[in-house]
Parts: structure tokens; C-alpha cells; sequence
């Protein structure tokens, strides 16, 4: 099998590599091959000495307490619908969650694209509708071409709570973090179908690190994985192992239409705390869609109960920890009662962890 072959080839150049260090950091930022390395026994069957990290790449999981709450906040008002994807559902506020709130009698709805949210606003004028602003470069397009859609439509009942998060950004801030130590980022797919890959020359130009787009198949993974040790041999660069869908420019179109509705801003991901430039914010003709703004919605600190001081998501977010190194860990952190959104998405990296790699 090519799989196989691919595999020795990797172990041999980490033999060498490792030679004269102890090991190599590599680090995944996407949910979906936060998955895929567990589920196919990728790091189960690489050389030990490379460390296949994840990164923070599910959006679930760094969207910040405080913006948890606000999501909880609008669901407790009076002729609000909260629309959004389901993951969102079970990851837990400081004091309860949308799914505890929704059994309480907040009409909380699931639906699978934004615009179907608009087709609920639509079909309901007289109630108010708040999707759940939650994704990376990937969603936010797709959003912001509903908006555009609503606003051409008149529909005046729905808004967005932005809390959109951009990864470029966030691997600046980790490549420069000294909490962190990463040899090479496989990039994201799926972000990159729409951004391109001029957007991450920085960690070439700027840190000097290894770095390449990768698919989302066994295959992928690994051949992705052998080209970033073959750039520890020759030089940083940044690659593209999953050409069938990704080219330098991006989607333009799809660009296009996020910088007509949306500006860049500050964002707080969890665990990491606030990155500047990171988040996106609505540009002023369209401020009638914020619902922060129609909502008036503050931003407030959220405290930290009991049962989730001890979690670590964020640093597992980081790459400074695995997920069993924290405590919580598959005891009282379970996938039927989530401490942390790590084990709350099923894109988190503790959900994989705990789905695919705890020991007999």
C-alpha cells in the first residue's frame, strides 16, 4: 500500500532528522485532521519522536467564555430565536449551557447553514432570529453571503452574533508564543480553499518554519507530513500538498464577499487569550445586522466555576499538553458530560483523543 511505503519513508527522515535532536513538534490547526490523525492511527503509527500536535483549529472550542454567555444571554430573551449549528449546543457557559437552556424553554434551533436561518426569519417576521456567528474563513463567506442575501431580501428580524475567528492571526501569535515549541504547521484545508496560501508567508519570512496545506485522507496527512521534514532538510516554505482543491490566490470570489460585510477586529480565543486583527466585525452598512448592537450586548468578563478550573483545554489548544496530561481527562471530562468544549466538538482535540486513542 502507498499509505505503508509513505509511512517507512517518514519514520526513516525522523530517524535522521532526530539524530542530533530529541524530537520534532509538528502541529495541525484543523478540527477536521484533528480527527483525521487520530482516527486513522497516524500518531500511533509514527516514529515517537515526532509529536503530532493539535493546534487550535476547532472554532467551538476557542470561542472565549464571555461569548458562550453573550449566545446564553440572547437565548433568555423574550421573542428571540437562537439558531446554530449543533456543536455550539453542549459547551458549557459559566453557569449553564444552550442545551440546558432550551429544556428550560428557550427556543434554541439547529440548522446546518446560515441560510437557513434566514428561511426561519422569513417564514416568522414578527420574531426576532440570532445566528451564531461561530467559524473561521471557511464559514464566514457563507454567512456573510446571507447577510447580502437578507439585505436584498428586506428581512429586517435577523441578525449575527460575530464571533468569527481568523487563523492566520492565531498562528502568529503561537509561532511566536514561548509557551509553545512548533517545528512546522500543517496548515488547514479547508481555510485555505478560501484564503490561499499568501496569508501564511509570514511563518516562512518572518520565524522561519515549515509549513504546508494538507488534505484530509491517510494518504494526504502523511505525504503532507514527509514534505514539512523534507523542508527541515532544505528550508522553509509554504507548500501545497492538497492541490485538488487549493490554489495560492484562494477563493477570490469568496473573499470578495467576506470583506464586503465584515472588517477585521480583536478577538479573545480561549486559552489564548486576545489576538489583534484575529476576529471579524461587521463593516458600518451593515451594522443593522449585529446583533451585539441591536441587542446591546456588552462585553463582560466571564468567571470561572469549580468544575472548570481545573480544565485545560487552552493548553491543549497550545500543543503544551495532550489531552490525557489533564486530569480531567476521560473521568470527570466525558463526551456525555464535557467539562471543556475540547470534548464538547467533534472536531475537539480531547473528543478524538478520547474516541480513538485512550489505552486499553
Amino acid at each position: 500500500m502507498l499509505e505503508r511505503a509513505l509511512l517507512a519513508k517518514v519514520n526513516a527522515l525522523v530517524a535522521e532528522l532526530c539524530s542530533s535532536r530529541r524530537t520534532i513538534n509538528l502541529m495541525e490547526v484543523c478540527g477536521t485532521h484533528t480527527m483525521a490523525i487520530s482516527g486513522f492511527g497516524i500518531r500511533r503509527a509514527v516514529d515517537p519522536r515526532l509529536r503530532l500536535l493539535s493546534g487550535p483549529g476547532c472554532p467551538v472550542c476557542v470561542t472565549a467564555q464571555e461569548e458562550i454567555d453573550a449566545a446564553i444571554s440572547v437565548a433568555g430573551l423574550p421573542d428571540v430565536t437562537v439558531v446554530t449549528f449543533g456543536d455550539m449546543l453542549r459547551v458549557p457557559g459559566s453557569r449553564t449551557s444552550l442545551e440546558q437552556e432550551k429544556a428550560r424553554g428557550a427556543d434554541v434551533r439547529v440548522v446546518y447553514s446560515a441560510l437557513d436561518a434566514l428561511r426561519l426569519a422569513e417564514a416568522a417576521p414578527d420574531r426576532q432570529f440570532v445566528f451564531l456567528g461561530v467559524g473561521f474563513e471557511t464559514t464566514a463567506p457563507t454567512v456573510a453571503a446571507t447577510v447580502l442575501a437578507a439585505q436584498e431580501a428586506g428581512v429586517k428580524n435577523l441578525t449575527v452574533l460575530p464571533m468569527f475567528k481568523t487563523i492566520p492571526a492565531a498562528l502568529d501569535a503561537i509561532a511566536s508564543s514561548p509557551r509553545v515549541s512548533v517545528d512546522g504547521f500543517i496548515l488547514p484545508g479547508h481555510v485555505s480553499t478560501i484564503i490561499g496560501t499568501r496569508p501564511y508567508e509570514f511563518l516562512r519570512d518572518k520565524y522561519r518554519l515549515p509549513s504546508c496545506v494538507v488534505g484530509f485522507e491517510a494518504l494526504d496527512v502523511l505525504q503532507g507530513i514527509y514534505m514539512l521534514l523534507r523542508q527541515m532538510q532544505t528550508g522553509p516554505q509554504i507548500e501545497i500538498q492538497y492541490k485538488r482543491s487549493v490554489r495560492p490566490e484562494g477563493n477570490v470570489k469568496a473573499q470578495q464577499v467576506l470583506d464586503t460585510v465584515f472588517a477585521p477586529c480583536d478577538a479573545a480565543w480561549r486559552g489564548i487569550g486576545m489576538i489583534p486583527g484575529s476576529g471579524l466585525t461587521f463593516r458600518p452598512d451593515f451594522a443593522a445586522f449585529d446583533a451585539r448592537r441591536r441587542f446591546r450586548i456588552a462585553n463582560r468578563q466571564s468567571p470561572i466555576v469549580n468544575r472548570q478550573s481545573s480544565c485545560r483545554c487552552g493548553d491543549v489548544m497550545l500543543g503544551v499538553i495532550v489531552p490525557p496530561e489533564c486530569k480531567l481527562f476521560a473521568k470527570t471530562c466525558t463526551p456525555e458530560s464535557p467539562v471543556g468544549p475540547c470534548m464538547v466538538s467533534t472536531e475537539g482535540a480531547c473528543a478524538a483523543y478520547y474516541k480513538y486513542e485512550q489505552k486499553p
